[in-house]
């Protein structure tokens, strides 16, 4: 009698089942794709672009070019070799880099060799 007497008065508490685990939503993936999105055109789309352009303008290099190297030498090319140019950075003095070493095509008349 004592238990229905306490059953009365306290309840047994019963755990409700765990819900069955998730995963990622519909609003996760969405950010995910909205995300590489936004990552594709601020970020990897102009870079492909800059190389394209400046794998254009070293193919198209060629004698008389004035050029500024990646070191920052401004001179003007004598000679076009399959992977090397030769630049007269001043009177009498000629270097030799390789091709891809040139970051811009410079107008004529911009190098002036004293």
């Amino acid at each position: 009698m004592t238990e229905s007497l306490l059953d009365f008065f306290i309840h047994n508490a019963h755990a409700a089942d765990a819900p069955p685990p998730q995963g990622p939503g519909a609003s996760s993936l969405l950010f995910l794709a909205v995300f590489f999105i936004i990552f594709y055109f601020f970020l990897l789309r102009p870079q492909i672009k800059r190389s394209k352009e400046q794998s254009k303008m070293v193919e198209a290099l060629e004698k008389g070019d004035e050029v500024v190297t990646t070191g920052g030498l401004l001179g003007k090319i004598l000679k076009v070799d399959s992977t090397f140019l030769d630049i007269e950075i001043a009177k009498g003095v000629v270097i030799k880099v390789q091709k891809n070493a040139v970051t811009s095509l410079m107008p004529k008349g911009t190098y002036q060799a004293n």
